[in-house]
């Protein structure tokens, strides 16, 4: 799904605008762990300089995209208008919703679509219960692929060009002591998921949440994204969530397959 020729240096392409990139650059910094910064914490996080950052903070702040206190800086809500663009113009809640809906009502677990986005994962669509897990999700949420059952089933799919371009740039961090650290095995994992068509987690990303994902296809067979069901390792062990939720899971696929067909413009978004 990630293509490696996405991104390209603006000088190998005449039409690429940097001063755009670096804006986004500048927007994308801010997070739950940099909410409000100075403009010199945000030249740090991006690693661009100080006179780039003012010009795109003065800009965004103009823009109504950024808001200023004193020396730091913070976000809008005019941001939000990006992801509702999105939403609506692609209707994924028509197309993602019903069926996992449907799993959650099921199974009694909370249930994700996300996309491989560079070496994460990026929920699309979420339905939650109302039992409380360590980790919650929402549209928007990123977690590393190497550490979820959703990003396992992302990488498995891959072309083999798009899987080597992965494990070049990913750092398989470990999350706890049962994250896959070791490319080799995370690959045979990989290989793994490509034969049973479904892939688990198991206290990988965080303690406490086991989790089981299968891919949603197109037309040529080619993965787009990938939905799951996550829950408390203290209502289910991992082998009864991939017994039951398993092939609830698969059908929920194909019903999202079937959806999109009806929406062609979403694959394309989706698969990029």
């Amino acid at each position: 799904m990630d293509d490696p020729d996405r991104h390209q240096p603006a000088e190998k392409d005449p039409e690429y605008l940097s001063t755009l990139e670096r804006g986004l650059t500048v927007l994308r910094a801010f997070d739950a762990a940099h909410p409000e910064m100075q403009l010199s914490e945000v030249a740090a996080v991006t690693k661009l300089s100080p006179a780039v950052v003012r010009r795109c903070l003065n800009t965004l702040v103009h823009l109504g995209y950024v808001a200023r206190r004193g020396r730091r800086f913070l976000l809008r809500p005019e941001v939000l208008g990006f992801g509702w663009a999105y939403m609506s113009s692609m209707n994924l809640e028509a197309v993602a919703l019903p069926a996992l809906q449907k799993l959650r009502d099921e199974t009694g677990d909370s249930a994700s679509m996300a996309v491989l986005s560079g070496t994460d994962v990026l929920y699309v669509a979420h339905v939650s219960t109302n039992r409380h897990i360590r980790l919650s999700a929402t549209v928007g949420t990123r977690f590393p692929a190497h550490a979820t059952s959703l990003g396992k089933v992302l990488l498995a799919f891959q072309e083999p060009e798009a899987l080597e371009a992965y494990f070049a740039k990913a750092d398989l961090k470990a999350w706890t002591p049962r994250t896959i650290t070791n490319p080799k095995e995370l690959r045979a994992t990989l290989s793994e998921v490509r034969d049973q068509g479904l892939a688990s987690a198991l206290d990988e990303l965080d303690y406490g949440i086991v989790s089981v994902a299968a891919p949603v296809f197109n037309a040529e067979r080619r993965i787009t994204c990938a939905i799951n069901c996550s829950t408390s390792t203290t209502r289910v062990t991992r082998e009864e969530l991939t017994r039951t939720r398993g092939p609830l899971l698969q059908q929920a696929s194909r019903e999202v397959q079937a959806a999109l067909q009806t929406h062609p413009y979403l694959i394309h978004s989706l698969t990029g």
